[in-house]
């Protein structure tokens, strides 16, 4: 399927041309305006190839290293979906349709990470990936909705063809960053993407090669066109980035896990990425697009040759492997040559992408900023190289004074073909730079119409080629001094730590919160709520004092007024009652005395419904008095009469003027003149109450009907339990006699 994809996308764009995008777009919500909208485009065709054909590797690769079981099963549906989803955000023409599509990533991941839900590591490592990647994704729904109601729209190409400005669009752009910053783990939401690695080696491949961390950067590279030059947008990104990139490079030359290495060591290339794509500056823009094409294949290759070398051995500890390189040359060369791209090394593509990375840089007019994105990078690839080395090293080197590892079974042709091909395509990509720069140069342009590049093999002896070459040199000592025993340091302040005590915290404060809130007394419950109802009405009154007073009405008759005085009455008389069964009957005085009411207003029916209603209610109350005290169990101290009494006042007579003023507000026509208009010529009728009851509440009707019936019955039943239990009564007393 996702071969099919990709060679139908190829076909689709090479037909039409890849500078002629072509849109698709539905209608989702119409009514809110939402839809969703799809940009095929040279960057969107680069994307979805990466996602296609990387996707292909690790299916074929993961043949061999699941057992064909449920859990594998699980695996193959999950990664469909993953890929489909991500294939989505790729082609998204604006903001809200990425959004969507975007939840979908991280609802995948977080399965995929917790594919093995035995384990409590993988469950942990699932859900703070989901937890992080979701604020993030709410940050992102933020800036969606700012945009759409500053600029009216949320499409990428709308928003490049007039820039929208402003503080809600600062605001719309920090949330956007935020959202972008934790999907592809920047500094200081770096910290998920390590614990990632609690996954099979097959998801971990694909998600750090091709799909998920890579969402932000798409969404980086959409936006920095635009607001590449913005003061919100472009020091955030250099200092999330070259931080990012620097604090990955370090972690992962302290790791002897060489899953956890090439965990940090991705860390480390998004937060290039980051500043490549997301500095907004047509040369870095193009850098950025090869670089991320290198990186997706080389790291691709890097797990699943790492998966190769634990499926083989039984360990992927650095510090226990030794002899490798001599029991899997094939692994070991190809591996080997999908670190030095991941180092820069010549003539691998890693080094064209960078080098070119590096002469943007190094040409970037934009001040401080440029310069201390040159910097970040300089530093962070010796880093690069130096952790390149160690992963070499450790996995192939032997080493003096340990035993050679033993090889169980040598990996076969489908755990090998994908690291083979990634090797290859490295090095075959570096040796026609030239050719390949080219095909990348559409992509980049469907970015930014002025991106302008070419990769180059060699491109001569300049600045950028000096630093590349002293950047490796430096770091393959560096990779080479650092011993492999040296274990990594147990930091006290750290990502992880931060959010374990925030998690931590937020259950802790519910906990307390809920202890307090959900007390399970019935008093609490009705003292917060009706006090909530009684401030909102009655400031909600005071917003506007006085509307709807002038024309209150008090009474229509004599009777109307002696029937409310009456159930104002029995309303006051159960607030002082201590009488269970009193307060009962009283309360069904409030009720008949409301259906007489209806009765005096010309509804019948009403009046009927209310006084079933009543009745079978104080049948009901009865008979569940039967069996509880006579006298109501006292008040609580904190809640003294006058207290309740208060309240309660003040939710009467808010809802009261509420509800006159409710009236007065009225700007639409009644609905009563729709109905009286269409009764006549669309029911043929002359009852308007007929009509409506039968014709345009039918259902309605037929629904009062079924509650009247089901009162009804209830009552007899009732009735009758009641003079079957008394005759019981009476025959045991009898015979008792």
């Amino acid at each position: 399927m996702l071969v099919f994809a990709a060679t139908a996308t190829t076909a689709a764009v090479w037909s039409s041309g890849a500078d002629t995008p072509r849109f698709e777009q539905w209608t989702w919500v119409g009514d809110l305006g939402l839809m969703m909208s799809l940009r095929l485009d040279g960057f969107a065709v680069l994307m979805v190839m990466l996602i296609a054909v990387l996707g292909l590797a690790v299916l074929a690769y993961s043949v061999s290293y699941f057992e064909p079981d449920d859990t594998y099963r699980r695996f193959v549906a999950l990664f469909t979906a993953f890929a489909g989803a991500m294939t989505g955000l790729v082609l998204s023409a604006d903001l809200f349709s990425m959004f969507v599509f975007w939840e979908l990533t991280s609802l995948c991941s977080f399965l995929l990470i917790g594919l093995n839900d035995t384990s409590s590591v993988a469950r942990a490592s699932a859900l703070r990936a989901l937890l992080v990647t979701g604020a993030g994704g709410l940050c992102l729904l933020g800036g969606v909705g700012l945009f759409q109601v500053v600029a009216g729209t949320s499409s990428f190409a709308e928003l490049a063809s007039a820039p929208p400005s402003g503080t809600a669009v600062d605001v719309a752009l920090v949330l956007v960053l935020v959202g972008a910053f934790t999907k592809s783990a920047q500094f200081p939401f770096h910290f998920w993407l390590p614990g990632a690695m609690a996954a099979p080696t097959p998801v971990s491949a694909y998600l750090h090669s091709a799909t998920m961390v890579k969402a932000g950067i798409v969404l980086m590279a959409r936006m920095a066109p635009v607001f590449g030059d913005h003061g919100w947008w472009r020091w955030p990104v250099v200092l999330a980035g070259g931080i990012t990139m620097l604090l990955g490079g370090a972690c992962a030359l302290r790791q002897t896990d060489a899953k956890l290495l090439l965990a940090h060591s991705t860390v480390s290339q998004l937060g290039l990425l980051t500043m490549l794509v997301g500095i907004g500056v047509p040369g870095a823009t193009y850098a950025g697009v090869a670089h991320l094409t290198a990186h997706a294949v080389f790291k691709a290759g890097l797990f699943l040759g790492v998966g190769a070398v634990d499926h083989a051995t039984g360990t992927r500890d650095l510090r226990r492997l030794s002899g490798v390189g001599r029991q899997l040359p094939v692994v070991a060369v190809m591996t080997t040559l999908a670190a030095a791209s991941m180092a820069g090394l010549i003539p691998l593509f890693g080094f064209a992408t960078k080098e070119k990375g590096l002469v943007a840089l190094l040409d970037a007019d934009i001040g401080a900023a440029g310069v201390l994105a040159l910097a970040f990078v300089v530093v962070g690839s010796v880093l690069s190289a130096a952790y390149s080395a160690r992963l070499v090293i450790g996995l192939f080197a032997t080493k003096p004074g340990r035993a050679v590892t033993e090889v169980r079974h040598r990996p076969d042709g489908l755990l090998m073909a994908p690291v083979v091909a990634s090797a290859v395509v490295s090095l075959v990509a570096g040796l026609a730079a030239a050719t390949v720069g080219g095909w990348l140069l559409g992509p980049a342009q469907s970015l930014d119409p002025v991106s302008t590049g070419k990769l180059a093999l060699w491109p001569g002896v300049n600045t950028a080629l000096v630093i590349s070459f002293t950047v490796v040199i430096v770091g393959a000592l560096i990779g080479r001094a650092v011993p492999l025993e040296a274990l990594p340091r147990q930091q006290r302040l750290s990502g992880e730590a931060a959010y374990q005590w925030l998690y931590d915290g937020l259950l802790d404060g519910s906990r307390r919160v809920t202890a307090v809130s959900q007390s399970g007394s019935l008093l609490v419950y009705l003292v917060v709520v009706s006090g909530i109802v009684a401030v909102a009405l009655l400031a909600a009154v005071l917003a506007d004092p006085g509307a709807g007073l002038d024309q209150l009405v008090l009474a229509d008759s004599l009777a109307q007024a002696v029937v409310v005085v009456l159930a104002i009455g029995c309303a006051l008389a159960v607030v002082y009652t201590r009488y269970r069964f009193m307060s009962a009957l009283l309360l069904g005085g409030v009720g008949f005395g409301c259906s007489v009411i209806f009765a005096l207003y010309g509804a019948p029916d009403l009046a009927l419904t209310q006084v079933l209603v009543e009745t079978l209610t104080i049948v009901v109350f009865l008979l569940a008095l039967r069996r509880m005290p006579r006298h109501f169990d006292p008040a609580p101290s904190w809640a003294p009469r006058a207290l309740r009494l208060a309240i309660a006042g003040a939710v009467g007579v808010g809802v009261a003027l509420f509800m006159v003023m409710v009236g007065d507000a009225r700007q639409a026509p009644s609905s009563g003149e729709v109905y009286a208009d269409l009764s006549v010529p669309e029911a043929g009728g002359r009852n308007i109450v007929n009509v409506i009851l039968v014709d345009f509440r039918g259902f309605d009707t037929m629904g009062e009907i079924t509650v009247l019936a089901v009162a009804a019955l209830g009552v007899v039943n009732l009735v009758r339990r009641a003079h079957q239990a008394n005759r019981r009564r009476i025959v045991d007393d009898g015979g008792g006699s």
